[in-house]
């Protein structure tokens, strides 16, 4: 099966590299901040619950399911991907782990390179801004419209596909390519 209709994807890289690929996921909208909840507990509002199923039958349409999935355990990011799994054929293994909370892009990368040697594909759910700024500093290459959407910002339940020739190892500002950028509202 192709990619969905209008899914935005780019051409793989011409250079014959196999590389691996990293699928960046923002969790879907939730709640309001709230004195009475705190932010690790929100929960995903209306809206959020009916994008999120939406992300995943369009990752399962296009193709771009990973591998295996590394989730920030906060609630609003477990509900994001388990909405979106449940679209999924045969979901992949998921690890919550802590420090993918409102992580910086220094520490998405690090958690990344620690865990995913050997893996072709690997997702990961997270907060803005570290996965915003993660995505917008490894995409160094890609179609122009792709990589402007990219450093435009992360809307909720949108997606970013960035292929990494060099592999893991390669995880540096600019070293990945966006091929695919999109959001349930496009």
């Amino acid at each position: 099966m192709g990619p969905e209709p209008g899914c935005r994807r780019a051409p793989p890289a011409g250079d014959g590299a196999a590389g691996v690929r990293l699928l960046l996921v923002r969790h879907a909208k939730a709640v309001r901040k709230d004195r009475r909840i705190d932010d690790f507990d929100r929960e995903l509002s209306e809206r959020g619950r009916g994008d999120a199923p939406r992300t995943g039958r369009r990752l399962a349409g296009s193709g771009l399911e990973p591998d295996f999935v590394l989730c920030s355990p906060s609630r609003r990011t477990r509900q994001t991907w388990r909405l979106a799994a449940s679209a999924l054929e045969d979901p992949p293994p998921v690890v919550h782990d802590e420090r993918l909370y409102r992580a910086p892009p220094g520490t998405l990368v690090s958690v990344l390179a620690e865990r995913s040697p050997g893996l072709r594909t690997v997702g990961l759910v997270g907060h803005n801004p570290g996965i915003r700024e993660l995505a917008a500093g490894l995409c160094g290459s890609g179609p122009a419209e792709l990589l402007e959407r990219v450093r435009a910002g992360f809307p909720t339940s949108g997606v970013v596909l960035i292929e990494l020739p060099g592999g893991w190892e390669s995880l540096s500002p600019g070293s990945g390519r966006v091929i695919a950028c999109w959001s349930p509202g496009d």
